[in-house]
């Protein structure tokens, strides 16, 4: 029986992310996903095989997932918000499909959309509680369906030519209906309950 497998390429530069101090992110990935990471340095590229014994073939592909998110710059930390909860999921922008391939037009969206020192990008985490890596020509982003759709929706808003006080005011408006809908959420049961 041949084993499982799937196979990624990272950017070079974010290998030594996923291997980590000492090998530990990279043992960490292995140990809690039933999987094996072989990393070739020189290209990037990243075979994941399932162990054979591994009890949820998903695993796989939730690797491969976590390995994406590690490759398009978000931290170990943040890339394993992945494992914690079934419904979170990567989103990832490749910008060259917006404006093409010219470096000079990828590196000025990338500054609208981290804004200054960081400005940007930490109001879109915060009113969205998405988490977002801009890195190479990609914005890529880490959230539940909802976080990461309107996370998502406010980075192409931007990449359009919106305004950031526009973009603003459209995550402070989904902020209030996310809210608004958990609040449903958590009432519906109550009502019932009281009958």
């Amino acid at each position: 029986m041949s084993k499982a497998s799937t196979f990624i390429k990272i950017p070079r530069d974010r290998i030594g992310a996923l291997i980590g101090p000492d090998g530990r992110v990279k043992a960490n990935i292995e140990k809690k996903l039933n999987v094996e990471l072989e990393i070739d340095s020189a290209t990037g590229e990243v075979t994941i095989t399932l162990d054979p014994n591994a009890q949820d073939p998903s695993m796989l592909f939730r690797a491969k997932e976590v390995i994406t998110a590690i490759g398009r710059g978000f931290s170990p930390e943040r890339a394993f918000r992945l494992l914690r909860n079934e419904d979170t999921m990567l989103e990832v922008i490749d910008l060259r499909r917006t404006v093409g391939k010219s470096p000079a037009d990828i590196q000025r969206l990338k500054g609208r959309i981290i804004g200054k020192a960081g400005k940007t990008r930490r109001i879109i985490e915060e009113l969205t509680d998405a988490d977002i890596s801009v890195y190479g020509h990609t914005v890529s982003i880490i959230g539940s369906f909802d976080q990461t759709d309107v996370a998502k929706e406010a980075v192409l808003m931007m990449i359009k030519g919106s305004q950031h006080s526009t973009v603003y005011r459209f995550l402070q408006k989904k902020r209030q209906e996310l809210k608004r809908k958990k609040l449903e959420l958590w009432e519906t049961p109550h009502e019932g309950l009281e009958k």
